[in-house]
């Protein structure tokens, strides 16, 4: 993956933005980066305003504020989570998320997934091929052999329709799509709704809600890209990971599981105690370096679970990740390479931010002993995720 910087005010860059039907916001709008009013809690739990047009469709710019001030921005492109504010040790607010400042960046084909809702199937499937009950489908291939994050044109990459009557209560949006069969070559009409909500306890449930009208694989996840430092503060390197998991599951050079479980004790990928990021990364190799490895989450999948733990020591922020899922994917932002230029001017180098993506396994739809992922008519695909934040007081 090659990823570059977009000079927004170039004419060549305007040219682009027509041919591919994106309408930025009206000027007045303000940018996702834009702060300007103080983190002190909000009688408006959720604010709305436009942030551009795409093919035609219209892109809202979802505002969550809790008692506390804390903040989270949604796009309705890609039901992404744009920015996440928080309160550090000692009272000062950051973004904890990567992305970017205008609708322009997230509809570049570079885009690296930045707070998307990837799917119908997230992570890859090997080859782009899978048999369901007796006939095989061909699926694009996006990522070197392989599909990856639903194919060329994902969730990711789609806008989502807020459901205004969902009779939600206090900082929540629900947003819908209808994936329709045969959408990138997936079988199947698929009903998707998530739910974003913020607590007042500084927690930010996802809750994913899947229904379909014909067997098909489904594995949605939200591609959030965290440093704890503030976004473009750097690198993750010596923050401090911990994994509920003593196994993960190996790849091949393509990043397809082998199928096996390995535990993780004696390895690079022992997080079972609180661990530097970058302690053991060079061991784990990789073109290039880095953590891209999905990890079985210990307990009952179906029932909420902590992840993983993750603890900046020079802020004292902390995330911990719960979650109904099987697995989780750590990604150390191997990619990242310094010319994406992110909200506010910031460019995000390699090892900028981590993820942990909540899923099933990669590939489980080729993977008969892997936790299934076929969705059937009269079954509704249930799953939550939590992001708890809070900050040490020393």
């Amino acid at each position: 993956m090659h990823l570059f910087s977009l000079l927004t005010r170039s004419v060549p860059f305007l040219c682009v933005l027509a041919a591919a039907g994106i309408v930025p916001a009206n000027a007045a709008s303000p940018m996702i980066s834009d702060f300007s009013s103080p983190p002190s809690g909000s009688s408006a739990p959720v604010s709305r305003q436009p942030f551009g047009e795409i093919n035609g469709q219209p892109v809202e710019l979802l505002v969550l504020t809790n008692g506390t001030g804390m903040t989270v921005k949604i796009i309705s492109y890609g039901a992404r989570v744009a920015a996440l504010r928080t309160a550090d040790r000692n009272g000062h607010w950051d973004d904890i998320v990567l992305g970017y400042d205008t609708l322009a960046g997230y509809a570049t084909p570079t885009d690296p997934y930045f707070g998307a809702i990837v799917g119908r199937v997230g992570n890859r499937i090997a080859k782009g091929r899978f048999t369901l009950d007796g006939k095989t489908y061909q699926l694009a291939t996006n990522d070197g052999p392989n599909h990856l994050h639903g194919g060329k044109v994902g969730f990711d990459r789609v806008v989502w329709q807020e459901d205004r009557q969902a009779h939600l209560h206090g900082a929540a949006v629900r947003l819908v799509y209808t994936s329709p069969a045969g959408e990138e070559g997936y079988p199947g009409t698929l009903h998707a709704a998530v739910t974003y909500r913020l607590t007042d306890s500084n927690e930010v449930q996802i809750d994913y809600q899947v229904t379909a009208d014909a067997p098909t694989p489904v594995n949605l996840t939200n591609h959030s890209y965290f440093n704890l430092d503030g976004a473009g503060e750097g690198t993750i390197l010596g923050q401090e990971l911990e994994l509920h998991s003593k196994a993960y599951t190996p790849v091949d050079a393509t990043l397809i599981p082998t199928g096996e479980l390995k535990a993780v004790a004696g390895t690079p990928m022992d997080f079972t105690s609180a661990t530097p990021i970058g302690q053991r990364i060079q061991a784990v190799g990789g073109n290039p370096v880095g953590y891209d490895h999905n990890f079985a989450v210990e307990g009952t999948a179906g029932t909420l679970r902590w992840a993983a733990r993750v603890y900046s020591p020079k802020t004292g922020r902390r995330l911990e990740v719960l979650t109904t899922e099987p697995g989780v994917q750590f990604y150390s932002g191997n990619f990242l390479d310094g010319t994406i230029q992110g909200k506010g001017g910031r460019t995000y180098p390699q090892y900028a931010a981590f993820c942990l993506e909540t899923q099933h396994f990669p590939d489980a739809v080729n993977q008969p002993n892997f936790p299934n992922t076929v969705l059937r008519p009269g079954v509704t695909y249930r799953s939550t995720t939590v992001w708890r934040l809070s900050a040490d007081r020393r």
